[in-house]
């Protein structure tokens, strides 16, 4: 259970930097491009700062989360739980991060389920 959580969290972790960097640049762009053309041709979002600064983190948090997950399963798991709660409310839950927000949580599920598991070969 352990060594599957580490695993999803790391996959669900570098899906979701791929895309916080996806929103990030999208925001950046939609800045430039207001300003240069004097339009608001793209709707921005109403909080860009949040969507930026979380949707960055909540990925790291999942790796980190993920590195915890086999020697510290709690700790990993609280890690997980935070990475998804934080992709669900910056950038939601959509097409884009189905598969981020979908594997992290399954990792931190898999994190709580490798508290009461004993592993074999071990006391």
């Amino acid at each position: 259970m352990k060594n599957a959580a580490g695993i999803l969290g790391i996959i669900g972790g570098i899906l979701g930097m791929i895309t916080g960097f996806f929103v990030y640049g999208w925001i950046e762009f939609t800045g430039w491009f207001s300003t240069e053309v004097d339009a608001q041709v793209f709707d921005g979002p109403s909080n860009p700062l949040r969507l930026q600064i979380i949707g960055i983190a909540s990925p790291v948090l999942a790796i980190a989360g993920a590195a915890m997950a086999n020697l510290r399963p709690s700790i990993g798991a609280v890690l997980l739980f935070a990475s998804v709660a934080g992709m669900i409310w910056a950038i939601g839950f959509g097409v884009l991060t189905i598969f981020p927000i979908v594997m992290t949580g399954l990792a931190a599920i898999f994190a709580l389920l490798g508290l009461a598991t004993k592993e074999p070969g071990t006391l």
